[in-house]
């Protein structure tokens, strides 16, 4: 059986950064109570004209660049957003031809910021079963379109970005598990409560903004975070500190903190970007593996432990031999 492993990764931001004080000439908040309960310093936005696709496009090009391939040798386009460019088609389907890439299965996934983490898992399906041979799988969101900028609760922790993947069949261990989990009996903890069925009128406004209950989302995710752990180390049956790396969903520096500490990892093997990212919802987590593959940090052969937690609630984690 062939194993999924990633061949090049990447990643992209927009050029717009927005400083903590920044935010604290448009909300009742200050650049210290930010970082101390969040740990971000600056997030980047998006600019008027950029979409989620535009995103997607320029950390897709780059990670087929690094991954050595043609565009046309790409089987499979799954794309991890809560922010589509469209009602349809897919934003994976408008990606799809702006890397004039056709014929091959190309769609969204939506499971929030645990986005990129199911749409791993469903893409490695495709390559185990034989279905696939190269795929690109995409996290990417421009969450600041969603966001209230008068609520200081939620505007200071999101920002926008894009990151990806390609995923190829290979001999070579690459992929060892995924565990991927839900449950919609939280979802009012963390939501946009508006959509197209339901309080159309709502998104026609441009009201329909994230929601969020901090403390309880905060003890949830810990919580679900610690458990997703056991699951991957038992499955594999490995003990803590065989893992290498730790790439979390970069949501808030505590619930990474306390992620590690239950793995008992040195903050120095955990790829942070939250500082500089924000959150960046289902981007978050394939732009931290980008950075730390690109800087050197994670190197051929390590093992390395992605893992999310989102809105739904979803929740799952990835570990492979990179």
């Amino acid at each position: 059986m062939s194993f999924a492993r990633i061949s090049g990764t990447g990643g992209y931001l927009p050029e717009n950064i927005m400083t903590n004080q920044d935010l604290e000439k448009l909300v009742d908040t200050s650049d210290q109570w930010i970082r101390e309960r969040t740990g971000i310093k600056q997030r980047h936005i998006a600019s008027k004209d950029e979409t989620t696709v535009d995103l997607a496009e320029k950390a897709s090009r780059l990670a087929i660049e690094s991954a050595g391939i043609d565009p046309s040798e790409i089987d499979l386009i799954v794309l991890a957003t809560s922010t589509p460019d469209k009602i349809f088609p897919s934003s994976a389907c408008i990606l799809q031809a702006r890397l004039d890439i056709h014929g091959c299965p190309a769609f969204d996934i939506q499971a929030v910021c645990t986005g990129f983490v199911y749409a791993l898992t469903v893409a490695e399906k495709f390559i185990q079963t034989g279905s696939a041979k190269k795929a690109l799988v995409v996290g990417a969101e421009v969450f600041s379109r969603i966001l209230n900028w008068k609520d200081r609760t939620t505007c200071v922790l999101f920002g926008d970005g894009a990151g990806a993947v390609i995923l190829e069949a290979s001999e070579e261990t690459g992929i060892l598990s995924t565990h991927i989990h839900a449950d919609g009996k939280y979802e009012n903890l963390l939501w946009v409560p508006h959509g197209i069925s339901d309080g159309f009128d709502q998104v026609k406004e441009g009201k329909a903004y994230v929601e969020m209950r901090g403390n309880e989302v905060f003890k949830m995710a810990v919580n679900t975070l610690g458990r997703i752990v056991d699951e991957t180390l038992a499955a594999n049956h490995l003990k803590k500190a065989d893992i290498d790396w730790l790439v979390p969903h970069q949501a808030n520096i505590r619930i990474i903190k306390a992620t590690a500490k239950k793995l008992k990892m040195p903050m120095e093997q955990v790829v942070v970007t939250v500082d500089k990212h924000g959150n960046t919802s289902a981007a978050s987590v394939p732009l931290a593996l980008d950075v730390a593959v690109r800087d050197g940090r994670i190197k051929r052969g390590e093992l390395v432990m992605l893992e999310a937690f989102g809105g739904g609630f979803t929740w799952g984690s990835v570990l492979l031999r990179y």
